[in-house]
């Protein structure tokens, strides 16, 4: 009987010293990524409307780059749509701010992209058949986002995204790439 009872414990004691390894994250779904695409969307033109209403258009672009981005917890791949040069990769919050809403002496190029005063945007995942690829807590997309200006003119983006899904359960873009789209014409 002692015996065994020193065997319990001692193997009692190798399965507490044993790593304990989190619970696997909870695969992303479809109607994750659709969300937070609208989100993205939704939020470039709460920036831009805060701006044209004299708010502070910094601190709401700042809690956008925050809830969108995975700047905090990994890196980010971030190719924006208008930027060109040296600075044409953002893998900082800094450079992704100065990208929204200008402002920065390290970015002089940027206008401020979410100061268009867009009045709508809307986005498709058309690469593919649903435009989404779902890896566990990484998804993809490709396709297009259109923004609409004031004047009624609208403006389509080529994008891919990457999706990571963080510590606090939320979807954050790990890579964003934009871009106008190819014209061979060069109008």
């Amino acid at each position: 009987m002692k015996s065994t009872y020193k065997f319990s414990f001692l193997m009692l004691m190798l399965i507490a010293t044993l790593p304990v390894h989190a619970a696997e994250p909870k695969p992303i779904t479809e109607a994750e990524v659709n969300a937070a695409q609208q989100a993205g969307c939704d939020e470039l033109l709460r920036i831009g409307q805060v701006h044209k209403e004299g708010g502070d258009y910094r601190a709401i672009a700042s809690i956008l780059i925050d809830d969108l981005y995975d700047y905090k917890e990994g890196k980010v791949f971030f190719k924006p749509t208008l930027a060109f040069g040296k600075n044409t990769f953002r893998s900082t919050k800094k450079g992704a701010l100065s990208y929204f809403v200008s402002g920065d002496k390290d970015y002089p190029e940027d206008t401020g992209f979410a100061l268009k005063h867009w009045i709508k945007a809307r986005y498709d995942n058309n690469a593919a058949e649903n435009g989404i690829q779902i890896y566990g807590d990484l998804a993809i997309t490709m396709g297009n986002v259109y923004f609409t200006n004031s004047k009624g003119e609208e403006v389509m983006v080529d994008k891919t995204f990457v999706f990571r899904r963080c510590s606090d359960g939320k979807l954050r873009l790990c890579v964003h790439k934009s871009s106008l789209p190819f014209d061979p014409v060069g109008k």
